[in-house]
């Protein structure tokens, strides 16, 4: 591998340091450090009800403390299985103060993917809502988990959160930490086709994180007086990271919404005026569609960054022309606890890249060969930083693979230019070769976003027997649009070299995506084969 030094996004750091000064503790003692600056300011507002610093800790502590009585102790894995509730930020901080480890699981998980991952991690205790009762009992079939808790208190043959935290007698102190060694969280990964991936990540990656995002956003966060407009899941660890861990950091109030619904949001956003809102490109793309979004006055957003998924150049200008304010576009994954790079509010800003990496990151773009490439050449990022993950849970081969000499082999193809500035290619695997050619699909779907009838675009190519694979692009219209295959066409041939436009073309109403709003393009591509063996 090489040795070059050359890091030319520092200069963008001005008064900030490369390496910032990071917190060795648990990530309950930034919760505790809010409560105890911003005690009678509000937490958490969901469902017009307000909870303030000083009550949630109260609830924290106390089911910490009922928690504690039952027999959960440290290193034991605690699922939270449930839709955006302020019982699950207080479920998570009660579980790490006692050290327990948290296991996201996302409620819209089928049973045949929460069996995955709940036997995967042996997940001993569960917390879970209305929802997830069907799932819970279909597991508990073929499982026995030592004990579930319900948020509702109508489920009788369940133990109710609301009545550990009514009854339960708060922590004198919180567990004991090796920030560095200890797990706080286990985030799943990949398992909708492929196996699935357990992220330990650490006090200290999930604490480091959050320390690096404020120093990013400090020109643009005040603490204690910035309102988050939360409508990602929280099971989610863009979420988990951007909206609650950062949220409760900055003792800012945390303005929850169980689900993403366009209405309501709106509603929100004129009542409560919030001023940072993280959002991924599926959010963007539907506020920026939603019939009569004009009326409303979204000025009020002071900041808004993107995650989870690359955003098209079309959707963000014109959702800026709605707001008057800049999305920060980022880049992150689950094993980077998740946040590696955000274009910076302190510097220039250029649209299409995911910006320079965090404060106490270093990163590199590789060959084939391991070698580190210049500006301008395309290769996969490698990260190195505190908020790189401990390993796979339970899988000392993958984590051998994807963590070397402490760097994180993302497997996404990168490029960087002459100014430190990151550019997503698109996932190395994805690269397609046809005809000797590297075609990139994030290029043409670039293109075909800025087709005015196009809402929606996924190209992918399916493999074809004997033959170069097939290019196939999946388009979605906008709302009461028939587009025209013969016309989309020829505006890739106005825009195209020709070996880079898809052989085929099909419009279907919507495109695959899991509850986070990532697109699923191997469902896509397993639909066609499918198709193509009837």
């Amino acid at each position: 591998m090489g040795t070059s030094l050359i890091r030319p996004w520092v200069r963008w750091y001005g008064e900030r340091a490369s390496s910032i000064l990071l917190p060795e503790s648990s990530i309950y003692t930034p919760f505790k450090n809010a409560v105890n600056r911003f005690s009678d300011h509000t937490a958490i507002i969901f469902e017009g009800e307000s909870i303030d610093y000083k009550t949630l800790k109260k609830k924290v502590d106390k089911l910490a403390g009922a928690w504690k009585e039952i027999g959960l102790k440290k290193g034991d894995r605690i699922g939270l299985m449930m839709h955006n509730h302020p019982l699950y930020i207080v479920s998570y901080y009660a579980a790490q103060a006692l050290g327990v480890i948290v296991v996201q699981l996302n409620p819209m998980h089928t049973f045949r993917e929460m069996m995955k991952i709940v036997v995967h991690s042996q997940v001993q205790f569960i917390v879970f809502d209305k929802s997830s009762w069907p799932t819970i009992e279909a597991i508990k079939e073929v499982y026995s988990f030592k004990q579930c808790f319900s948020i509702e208190e109508d489920l009788v043959e369940y133990t109710s959160l609301q009545y550990l935290i009514e009854n339960g007698k708060e922590i004198s102190k919180p567990e004991d930490i090796n920030p560095h060694e200890d797990v706080a969280v286990i985030q799943y990964t990949g398992g909708t086709i492929g196996e699935i991936k357990g992220v330990m990540l650490t006090h200290y990656n999930l604490t480091s994180n959050v320390v690096q995002s404020a120093e990013m956003y400090r020109e643009k966060m005040t603490p204690g007086e910035e309102i988050i407009l939360s409508a990602t899941q929280l099971c989610h660890i863009y979420a988990m990271t951007s909206t609650m861990n950062l949220g409760i950091y900055l003792g800012a109030t945390i303005l929850l919404f169980p689900k993403f619904q366009v209405q309501p949001i709106l509603d929100a956003i004129e009542k409560y005026r919030p001023t940072y809102f993280p959002g991924v490109a599926e959010m963007y793309n539907a506020f920026i569609n939603y019939s009569g979004i004009e009326k409303y006055n979204l000025k009020c957003l002071n900041h808004c960054s993107s995650g989870s998924s690359p955003l098209p150049i079309e959707v963000i200008l014109r959702f800026e022309e709605l707001t008057g304010t800049k999305i920060a576009e980022g880049f992150g994954l689950s094993e980077a606890s998740p946040i590696t790079h955000r274009n910076p509010p302190f510097a220039k800003r250029k649209i299409g890249s995911f910006g320079i990496p965090l404060p106490g990151t270093d990163c590199m773009i590789i060959d084939e060969n391991d070698m580190e490439l210049g500006p301008n050449c395309v290769g996969e990022l490698l990260i190195k930083g505190p908020q790189i993950m401990k390993g796979y849970w339970n899988d000392e081969e993958k984590t051998r693979i994807t963590l070397q000499n402490g760097w994180l082999y993302t497997g996404d193809l990168a490029m960087m230019d002459e100014e430190g500035y990151f550019y997503f290619v698109g996932r190395k695997k994805d690269m397609i070769i046809i005809g000797g050619f590297n075609i990139f699909p994030r290029e043409i779907e670039s293109v075909l976003y800025e087709h005015p009838d196009i809402q929606e675009v996924a190209v992918v190519s399916i493999p074809q027997s004997g033959l170069d694979d097939l290019l196939k692009a999946f388009l979605v219209s906008k709302k009461g649009v028939t587009i025209d295959i013969n016309e989309i066409k020829g505006y890739c041939y106005s825009k195209l070299t020709p070996y880079k436009i898809p052989k085929e073309f099909e419009v279907i109403d919507e495109l695959p995506r899991n509850n986070g709003g990532k697109l699923l393009k191997r469902q896509l591509i397993k639909s066609e084969l499918e198709k193509n063996r009837n």
